[in-house]
């Protein structure tokens, strides 16, 4: 028989809670994480989803398709672009009309 267990104190609960943090906790933080935080870290890291799809009938394929998705910013796939989007939705307003006017 094994002895009884004592007991934790308040601090060494706290401790071993502490320890025991899952990978959620690791990546957002000790601080309660909002939906709209959550949404923001997977943006800036990035995300990949892979599927597979397939159209049987009667038991066979008919159609199969291998779908990946990026979610990403947009400045992070695109280092390249302008910050302001007045100013990039100017610039290609003016590419539009230059390229009328050749034609």
């Amino acid at each position: 028989m094994s002895p009884p267990k004592q007991p934790r104190l308040p601090g060494e609960a706290r401790r071993a809670k502490a320890a025991r943090r899952n990978a959620a906790e690791e990546i957002l933080g000790p601080e309660d994480a909002s939906l709209l935080d959550i949404v923001d870290n997977l943006l800036n890291k990035g995300v990949v989803l892979n599927g597979d799809l397939t159209l049987a009938l009667a038991r066979v394929d008919l159609v199969y398709a291998r779908l990946s998705l990026l979610l990403s910013a947009a400045d992070r796939v695109l280092p390249g672009e302008q910050g302001d989007f007045i100013d990039r939705h100017h610039a290609r307003r003016e590419l539009r009309k230059r390229r009328r006017s050749r034609a």
